[in-house]
């Protein structure tokens, strides 16, 4: 039987307000849960590189190790191959892949991980069996995805109420699962995988600094983005409900007492030996 294929549309694209997002995380602002598993001969598999800043990170951390990032859209994998190249790493490559059919051996990596990717895939389920897969027999498949009907904010927003009906509209019919990070666990249990730790864990936006930057990249994104488009493009908005949603956005973020919290669930799998 031949392997599934990616049939979902990536919501977001890589528009300038998608990156300033991207290139924020670290691996120790989203990959915590993983850490303590890494050991420095370790060969990993990093899923939906993007611009490569935990990629970089990881790579970082098995000096006598190898790390390599995919991503399934190839015009990222320059700006991939900037970040380790102005970190001096040089035990990490770039290439483009498909999670629901990886190009790559069985039992080939130590780590496989994927953070905010299976919550954009057509079938999340195919592609943990094909992360175990290319995992080696006592190896660790890890992922962290976020749960956006988890989300939560102060002070209330009709149009941030607004922002993420619309948003969860879109990336459902996208081909996606935004609400993925309560359904890793079961997903991992379907993909035939019995050793899973589940947990969950948190970003904050709180400060004046914080509050800024994340109600500005939505803000943009809301406007300007891929998903903007497809939010148009699709039926789900007018052009006047997504400067509404943006505005909000703006608004929100000059509140003083303003908070906002993303919650995301985590799984890290041990292949059976």
């Amino acid at each position: 039987m031949s392997k599934s294929r990616e049939t979902a549309v990536y919501t977001h694209g890589h528009h300038e307000s998608v990156l300033r997002s991207h290139t924020w995380r670290t691996a120790a602002n989203s990959a915590a849960y993983l850490l303590d598993s890494l050991k420095p001969h370790m060969k990993i598999l990093d899923i939906g590189c993007g611009p490569g800043t935990i990629t970089a990170d990881l790579a970082a951390l098995v000096p006598d190790g190898h790390v390599t990032g995919v991503d399934h859209a190839p015009g990222i994998l320059d700006r991939a191959r900037a970040t380790a190249a102005g970190r001096g790493l040089t035990n990490v490559d770039f290439a483009v892949a498909d999670v629901h059919a990886l190009e790559y051996p069985d039992d080939t990596f130590c780590v496989v991980h994927a953070h905010q990717v299976l919550q954009h895939v057509g079938d999340p389920v195919q592609a943990l069996r094909e992360m175990v897969r290319v995992t080696k027999p006592g190896g660790f498949i890890a992922a962290r995805d976020g749960d956006y009907a988890a989300m939560t904010w102060y002070p209330a927003s009709q149009g941030l109420d607004d922002w993420l009906d619309l948003y969860r509209r879109v990336a459902r019919a996208n081909g996606g699962e935004p609400d993925a990070g309560r359904r890793l666990k079961a997903w991992a249990l379907r993909a035939g995988l019995t050793d899973i730790t589940a947990t969950s864990s948190t970003w904050t936006y709180a400060t004046p600094e914080e509050r800024a930057w994340w109600s500005g990249l939505w803000a943009d994104r809301t406007l300007a983005s891929a998903y903007a488009e497809r939010a148009t493009e699709g039926g789900h908005a007018t052009a006047e409900r997504l400067r509404a949603v943006s505005d909000a956005w703006r608004e929100w973020g000059t509140q003083e007492d303003g908070w906002f919290s993303v919650l995301h669930g985590e799984i890290l799998c041990r292949k059976a030996a």
